[in-house]
């Protein structure tokens, strides 16, 4: 994942360049018309355990990855990755990186047990997924289509070293110039970097210039707000819900970059910009906690639950210490609030996530 490096500015608020197109569009609003649950069934008099119950089993059994060959900072006792072009708002360390298999498990479990949905119509044979991270989408790709070679790559050398043998792993930065020859890949995967990416747009039009006339390109992003359909959550603007939400959008703001991609139709409106054609945009809901009493809903809101409960410090210690000056007793008071109204699953919280994919036209040059 990959943000350049941003002057830490408690003042004033940049706006990010990655909402701007070249007609000057502008900044969408924090938050779009509150959703109401219309995805994911659950029985109103189920009494759910408001705890995390059985799915501890799902943290203990996933698996640490290799050490980094590189020093890293160090603040609270938590690693972050800091490249020579960029830094990266999130923790590189085995406890971060566990939760990010996890959530790879339910964003998978998601779309059907597919790896991605935009309609290739044949086995890729280049592949390119920025922004790897710990690298198992990849790795599983690799898997997938033996015959593709599949390269990911990221700011933070966290992928472990025993791959498919079609599967390698490049650091870079990819907010700086692609350095990939034009039209060199079927296929072009990006996924969560929100809050890291200064100029989408140019991030989407580096993917067009090298894809093969033909290819696609998807992207999958979080959106940051949780909800819950009860009033006294749906309707407070103070509650730890929307607070949450809100000071990360003021901290990417301060950093130049957006944590609003994956709203108001931005991805799909970029992807457009950017010359791509037959553009799929689709939201999902996902509970947090397994309170549906759908077989899978209830799985995949079990492991959400379990990636929030490995990854909310990580969230928040650098944007709200290192961008917004808090203490870090301060953090800490905010992530146990926030992790307890999740672990509340009485009130059946969810957010959603929003996956995009786009052709690039099978005339272009």
């Amino acid at each position: 994942m990959s943000s350049p490096r941003s002057p830490r500015s408690p003042r004033g608020r940049a706006s990010p360049k990655s909402l701007q197109s070249p007609e000057g569009a502008e900044q969408p609003p924090d938050n779009e018309p509150h959703p109401t649950n219309t995805q994911i069934p659950f029985n109103a008099d189920d009494d759910v355990d408001s705890a995390i119950e059985d799915d501890g089993s799902i943290i203990s059994s996933t698996v640490s990855l290799s050490e980094s060959i590189f020093d890293y900072r160090n603040i609270h006792g938590r690693t972050f990755q800091s490249f020579r072009t960029t830094e990266y708002w999130g923790p590189n360390d085995d406890r971060q990186n566990n939760g990010l298999d996890i959530a790879h498990q339910f964003i998978t479990m998601l779309k059907d047990d597919r790896l991605f949905l935009a309609p290739i119509g044949h086995t890729p044979t280049k592949v390119l997924d920025v922004g790897t991270g710990t690298g198992i989408w990849a790795i599983d790709m690799a898997d997938a289509y033996p015959s593709a070679e599949v390269i990911g790559t990221d700011i933070s050398p966290i992928q472990p070293t025993w791959v498919p043998p079609n599967c390698r792993f490049h650091i870079e930065d990819a907010q700086l110039d692609w350095t990939y020859q034009p039209s060199t890949f079927d296929f072009v995967h990006i996924r969560a970097l929100y809050g890291s990416i200064g100029d989408v747009l140019k991030l989407y039009r580096q993917a067009y210039n090298a894809l093969v006339p033909g290819g696609w390109i998807e992207n999958f992003e979080f959106n940051i707000t949780m909800h819950s359909d009860l009033p006294e959550i749906r309707d407070n603007p103070d509650h730890i819900f929307k607070r949450w939400a809100n000071v990360f959008f003021d901290a990417t703001d301060r950093m130049g970059k957006t944590a609003r991609i994956g709203m108001n139709g931005t991805m799909r409106k970029l992807m457009l910009n950017a010359g791509f054609v037959g553009v799929v945009e689709k939201s999902y809901q996902v509970p947090c906690g397994a309170w549906s009493s759908d077989k899978k809903m209830k799985q995949i809101g079990a492991y959400n639950l379990a990636f929030m409960d490995e990854s909310l410090e990580g969230f928040a210690l650098f944007m709200l210490t290192e961008i917004m000056g808090w203490e870090y007793t301060e953090v800490q008071l905010f992530v146990l609030e926030m992790r307890k109204a999740l672990r509340n699953t009485r009130t059946r919280p969810y957010y959603l996530v929003t996956n995009c994919f786009a052709q690039k036209p099978e005339y272009a040059a």
